[in-house]
């Protein structure tokens, strides 16, 4: 009997300890909101603009040696595509990403300046994963997924430790809330892992909210036919995984949405209270604090996950005063 791999608190730790090896913690910047500090992790400072380069190190580094010069086959619309195309060029490994023909032209030209080659789809019409699964097998090469992974949600998890001891530094005490956004799950999940102690928000945008549904109803609920467009091309993910799944609801997190003019005024704040560039999907976690969606208290942590944006999208996100002129 074959038994899966499932990811731990303990490999968490041991990616955190892989990560540190190689890069500096992210920031944490700390706001006041309803008179406490709330700290805000600015993943979208990472060196490929968003948290996946973490799930790709600790996965990639798990390949046995004699297996690394098949490479390594990931599916993304942006943000795991760069993760795993900058921790493949550090290894000397080769990478192939499987991206929809529709994916942001800033993630698909910085994944290929990463080296990595780059396939792509129609995501209206064909699956992602099964493109990823045959080009793997024919080349003999690691499907590295972007949340459905034990060691990829392991990896993720690691910016929760760097959270814990940065929050406690700056004097907000041990975390006691994460907000967190939400696509498949593994940044969420590797969270859940990484601070037992924390209750767990994820927020998704109105339409593709299946984390959120499927929490509620103990099972899982896919996104479903026609959903509404949305700018955060990062969270369209149709169905969460069993295995995200199941962690998260273990540890009884629960979610919520956010709309689309919440999530572009989040940007906005970002941008004039923070200093800092995010990408819709990277946004939807403040969207919900500042919206009211999640009520932030003593020991909030908001995760800022990607800052990788469209130049032109961002640009009509800033010049616009929220009512649409």
């Amino acid at each position: 009997m074959t038994i899966l791999r499932q990811p731990t608190r303990a490999g968490v730790r041991d990616a955190a300890s892989k990560i540190a090896a190689i890069l500096p913690p992210s920031p944490l910047l700390v706001h006041d909101l309803g008179g406490h500090g709330v700290g805000f992790k600015a993943e979208c400072l990472q060196p490929v603009g968003a948290f996946k380069l973490r799930g790709a190190w600790h996965r990639l580094t798990a390949i046995e040696p004699e297996q690394r010069s098949r490479g390594v086959v990931a599916f993304s619309s942006g943000n795991h595509a760069q993760g795993v195309a900058w921790a493949a060029r550090r290894l000397g490994m080769p990478a192939v990403i499987v991206m929809p023909a529709d994916a942001p032209r800033v993630k698909r030209d910085a994944t290929l300046a990463l080296g990595a080659e780059v396939v792509s789809y129609d995501r209206a019409t064909e699956s992602r994963e099964r493109i990823a699964a045959h080009l793997a097998h024919a080349r003999g090469a690691v499907l590295v997924p972007s949340f459905d992974d034990p060691w990829v949600i392991e990896g993720q998890g690691s910016a929760g430790i760097e959270a814990a001891a940065q929050m406690a530094a700056a004097g907000l005490g041990e975390v006691a809330h994460v907000v967190v956004p939400c696509g498949g799950g593994g940044l969420a999940a590797g969270l859940a892992l990484a601070l037992p102690g924390a209750r767990i928000t994820v927020v998704e945008p109105v339409g593709w909210d299946d984390m959120r549904r499927s929490l509620e109803a103990g099972w899982i609920e896919p996104v479903g036919s026609n959903p509404p467009p949305t700018a955060c091309d990062a969270l369209q993910t149709m169905e969460v995984s069993q295995r995200t799944f199941d962690v998260l609801s273990r540890r009884g997190a629960t979610g919520v949405a956010v709309s689309e003019p919440a999530i572009a005024s989040a940007q906005r704040w970002a941008a004039e209270r923070l200093r800092l560039v995010l990408e819709p999907g990277g946004a939807v976690a403040l969207a919900a604090v500042l919206s009211g969606a999640v009520v932030s208290g003593v020991g909030t942590l908001v995760l800022l996950s990607g800052g990788n944006v469209d130049r032109a999208a961002y640009a009509r996100v800033l010049a616009s005063d929220g009512t649409g002129r």
